[in-house]
């Protein structure tokens, strides 16, 4: 279909898909996306690091409400950097009724990362968010139409409600969003709400309403979103249990595979001519990352590929340097391992891990690290008996998640994903002296990224990943 692109580039982790891997897909006329989780935090951290290339400072200074940005900046700019001892300063964490200055934080952070990539880009700029991570969603997506943002791409979830939320905040109109709450008694409902009006004067000239693709895995899930959104769908992304990060749980459950992972059979399998019939443009995701997958997806009425894993490793991504050479020497070498992992997650869906040395897959790292929960995205909101709201992370230690009413079963070998995304990026918290460690994640067809890598080295471009599926 005219107007759409033929590539998607995931939104992957927490700073993975930066700025600059969306900026360098953008360039070539693809779809840049960057990731919405834990903008806040990265921001923070890149000025508390120094902010040495100047560019959060010069995003900053393009930002509409002056006010906030120098407060931002007022707080957490070092100049030189802290030093590499020192910890990360927490931001306030996000709740069913923020502060409003941890609301304007979320604002500005999307409207940097946003509008660094669109910076001279021939191409659409879009954010990813998880529907998982509800708290920041209503702040971080007036963020990023401030910048003018392209697309809206949510997946992890059932996102019914994100594209009214859309024509309301490009009205630039008070925003609502219910909220998943544990443990809700009858009668209650919990919702959060952003007023663009509290950032500072009311804007009267309203704002682009961007493309909104709801990333779904079935064409049940999709019907569904189409009878219940609260605006309109302009297509979908169908991930496939093969793709990277947080997959949808299989339809048979309690079935696992000799190594432990759970089973994907026959009714997980994606009825395309169900989607095809919606009349809708669709990208297939997962394995997607080569000529020929982009063949066969167009062949199958399909507008194109969502690309991540091959995305994820490649230069321009914000991997640390030395985990995305860790990873592409063991690929090099045909020794690469991807897991399943039905525990590790705090949010109980299946999320893939890579299994390597120094991060929370090994078990000696992950029994040393101390279990906190100061980040706070994946918490779940839970009702009190008292009617007040409260909040919980299976990644907490077993006596915290317990006191807070959780059960203490679900506890084990879950991992605080927050931080450990943050720490694959070089944006990992200083706990006692000692780094967070990281957690990576990628496809299965991870092993394939071998194609794109030079005979004599291991480094490739976002560019060099478009020539390569295109030319197929």
């Amino acid at each position: 279909m005219a107007g759409f692109p033929t590539i998607i580039q995931g939104g992957m982790g927490a700073g993975v898909s930066d700025w600059r891997l969306a900026h360098a897909v953008a360039k070539l006329g693809q779809l840049g996306v960057v990731s919405g989780t834990a903008l806040d935090q990265i921001l923070a951290r890149r000025l508390q690091l120094g902010d040495p290339d100047g560019r959060m400072r010069s995003a900053m200074d393009a930002f509409p409400y002056r006010h906030i940005a120098e407060a931002v900046l007022h707080k957490n700019f070092i100049p030189g950097g802290k030093s590499s001892d020192e910890p990360f300063k927490i931001l306030p964490l996000f709740r069913v009724d923020s502060a409003p200055e941890v609301e304007a934080t979320a604002v500005l952070a999307a409207f940097c990362e946003v509008w660094l990539a669109k910076q001279d880009a021939e191409g659409p700029v879009g954010i990813n968010l998880l529907e998982k991570i509800q708290l920041p969603i209503l702040s971080t997506l007036y963020g990023a139409m401030l910048a003018g943002v392209d697309y809206v791409l949510v997946g992890a979830g059932i996102p019914w409600q994100i594209p009214g939320i859309l024509d309301t905040l490009a009205r630039n109109e008070i925003a609502s969003m219910r909220i998943a709450v544990e443990d809700e008694q009858p009668g209650m409902e919990a919702e959060s709400v952003f007023d663009p009006a509290k950032l500072g004067p009311r804007r009267e000239s309203p704002l682009k309403r961007p493309n909104f693709l709801a990333i779904v895995s079935s064409p049940t899930l999709a019907q569904a979103l189409l009878k219940r959104a609260t605006g309109k769908i302009n297509g979908f992304v169908i991930e496939a249990a093969s793709a990277g990060g947080h997959n949808a749980p299989p339809r048979a459950k309690g079935q696992f595979n000799a190594r432990g992972e759970p089973v994907y059979g026959v009714r997980d399998g994606v009825d395309l001519e169900r989607f095809r019939q919606f009349g809708l443009p669709f990208w297939l995701a997962g394995g997607a990352g080569s000529a020929a997958a982009l063949r066969r997806a167009q062949e199958q009425g399909a507008q194109g590929v969502q690309i991540g894993t091959v995305f994820a490793f490649c230069q321009e991504s914000g991997l640390l340097p030395d985990l995305r050479d860790a990873v592409l020497r063991d690929v090099q070498s045909g020794t690469i391992d991807v897991f399943t992992d039905a525990l590790v997650s705090p949010t109980g869906f299946p999320f893939k891990v890579i299994r390597q040395k120094g991060t929370l897959t090994e078990e000696e790292v992950y029994l040393a690290r101390e279990r906190v929960c100061d980040l706070g995205y994946l918490r779940r909101v839970y009702r009190k008996a008292d009617g007040s709201l409260a909040y919980r992370c299976p990644a907490q230690s077993e006596a915290t998640f317990e006191r807070a009413g959780g059960k203490g079963a679900e506890t084990p070998h879950r991992a605080c994903l927050c931080n450990a995304l943050c720490a694959n990026i070089g944006l990992g918290q200083i706990r006692n002296g000692k780094k967070e460690p990281p957690l990576l994640t990628a496809g299965d067809d991870l092993a394939n990224i071998g194609n794109f890598l030079p005979q004599d080295g291991l480094a490739y471009s976002a560019a060099h990943v478009i020539e390569t599926v295109l030319a197929g």
